[in-house]
């Protein structure tokens, strides 16, 4: 989704940040901090990037342009900036999956959640500090509905996944969905009080969790015939065996709502993207869209 949307704001394939090599060349057009999987809080063992490790390395980036810009060059272009956000799927993943770090022996739901959300509160203050202004803070999808948490709760004997909401049009783990609902509702709301308290910032939530509910719901509304099964993954919807080969994935990703075990196809990430972009077809940035906030100038 970073992709499609910084398409649209005209920069070119954004660098990782890896690649810049102590230099500022190219910095204008955006740097990518994040990695394929990343967590929230501090992933041990995992060996997952730490949203910490990120922030650690968007100051070095923000140190770097002052010294080699100067002081106002760079306090110009920082706060023109747009910072985008989306973490905290690996986090459930881990949590409700995997548990390999001992995570959900440590916390109760509630209280995995709530440090989830201080710590993306944390982190936007201290981007604040450093002077960014745009900042856009994505929710987490509908992991109860991806195809590796439906294969874990898969019971043959039924016919269906244990603790789900069924219909004709989608199959979800509620027990998964409920937690994410309120993670997403909790970090909205303490953003919101984020721009009541610096009102010289633009601070904007983005509920991926509802546009992709709404596909779900009505997947022949949006061009989608599979909803439920991944296009590159093996057994029982697609959720048994991962995307280890590029052989194994359907004829036709488009017509699919999921990629692999948690992740969305292209044409998801595309409509979520012109969504979150412009607010149609589906209206999901609060309290304006990426494209008012990237053309909307800071106090």
């Amino acid at each position: 989704m970073p992709d499609f949307l910084a398409e649209k704001m005209g920069l070119p394939e954004i660098p990782a940040f890896h690649s810049e090599n102590g230099t500022i060349q190219g910095l204008e057009s955006g740097l990518n901090f994040g990695s394929t999987q990343a967590t929230i809080m501090i992933s041990g063992r995992l060996g997952f990037q730490g949203l910490n490790q990120q922030l650690r390395q968007a100051f070095e980036t923000l140190q770097l342009l002052q010294l080699q810009l100067g002081q106002e060059k760079a306090h110009s272009l920082i706060e023109s900036s747009v910072f985008y956000l989306s973490l905290g799927k690996d986090d459930y993943i881990e949590f409700f999956q995997r548990d390999f770090s001992g995570v959900r022996r440590r916390f109760s739901r509630e209280v995995f959640t709530q440090n989830l959300v201080r710590q993306m509160i944390r982190v936007v203050k201290d981007l604040y500090n450093a002077n960014v202004k745009k900042i856009i803070c994505m929710g987490i999808g509908p992991l109860g509905c991806a195809p590796r948490t439906l294969w874990e709760s898969y019971d043959p004997t039924s016919n269906s996944s244990r603790h789900a909401t069924t219909g004709s049009s989608r199959d979800c783990v509620d027990d998964v969905n409920f937690l994410i609902l309120e993670y997403n509702a909790m970090l909205s709301e303490q953003l919101l009080d984020l721009n009541f308290e610096f009102p010289d910032a633009q601070i904007i939530f983005c509920d991926v969790y509802q546009a992709m509910m709404e596909i779900i719901t009505f997947p022949n509304r949006y061009g989608f015939e599979n909803v439920n099964r991944s296009c590159c993954g093996l057994g029982q919807y697609g959720g048994m065996v991962g995307c280890q080969a590029m052989e194994i994935a359907c004829n036709d990703p488009s017509t699919h709502i999921w990629w692999d075990f948690y992740n969305p196809t292209q044409a998801v990430h595309s409509l979520l993207a012109n969504s979150a972009w412009t607010g149609q077809p589906l209206d999901i940035c609060r309290p304006i869209s990426i494209e008012q906030l990237r053309y909307t100038s800071t106090l």
